[in-house]
């Protein structure tokens, strides 16, 4: 095979190899299931006590009202998994150690202290769940204030329906909860 013909054929091999751009996510008003990755840091500052900051990766599944919450130390090692029904919400350790509650909010009250709005997050990350809702240029959710919670939006884009990149959550100066999400993975 002479080198004319093997150079466009090998740039065709390759081409042909390259990852395909994932699949259009539908309009944010259409999602109701997700799945997401993200990397979190929490800063906790409460007056009687020093701060405390801690971060990592999650990866969550957001389905039928349900919630799978894996949680894992910056290097990826599982730390945690919380697994959060309407009804009954669960919490086990590396270590073996299990933990339940009757709602999602009440077990991290529980396990850290502090009660986060674990079961308002999936439809806080999508700029609902009522309270007050501010939006950019563009209609996009930019801050939402809900349940003493203000949540801010920042995207990677200007698509209207684009889903934020980073979500900060703020209650008072007590508590940060501050998300980069790496990928979505939604179903309308």
């Amino acid at each position: 095979m002479s080198l004319r013909f093997a150079l466009p054929l090998a740039c065709g091999l390759l081409a042909a190899c390259a990852t395909t751009p994932p699949p259009a996510l539908p309009a944010r008003a259409e999602v109701r299931d997700f799945a997401l990755d993200a990397r979190f840091a929490l800063r906790i500052s409460l007056a009687d006590r020093a701060p405390e900051s801690s971060g990592g990766r999650l990866a969550w599944e957001h389905k039928n009202g349900n919630d799978r919450i894996l949680i894992s130390s910056p290097l990826g090692a599982a730390v945690a998994e919380i697994d959060a029904t309407p009804t009954l919400s669960r919490l086990r350790t590396a270590d073996g150690q299990t933990r339940e509650a009757a709602d999602a909010d009440a077990l991290m009250a529980e396990v850290t202290g502090q009660r986060l709005p674990i079961r308002q997050l999936p439809a806080w990350l999508l700029g609902r769940g009522g309270g007050k809702l501010e939006k950019d240029a563009g209609g996009r959710p930019l801050r939402l204030a809900a349940a003493g919670w203000l949540v801010d939006y920042a995207y990677a884009d200007e698509a209207p329906d684009a889903l934020p990149e980073r979500v900060t959550l703020r209650r008072a100066d007590e508590i940060e909860l501050r998300l980069r999400i790496e990928e979505w993975r939604v179903s309308p």
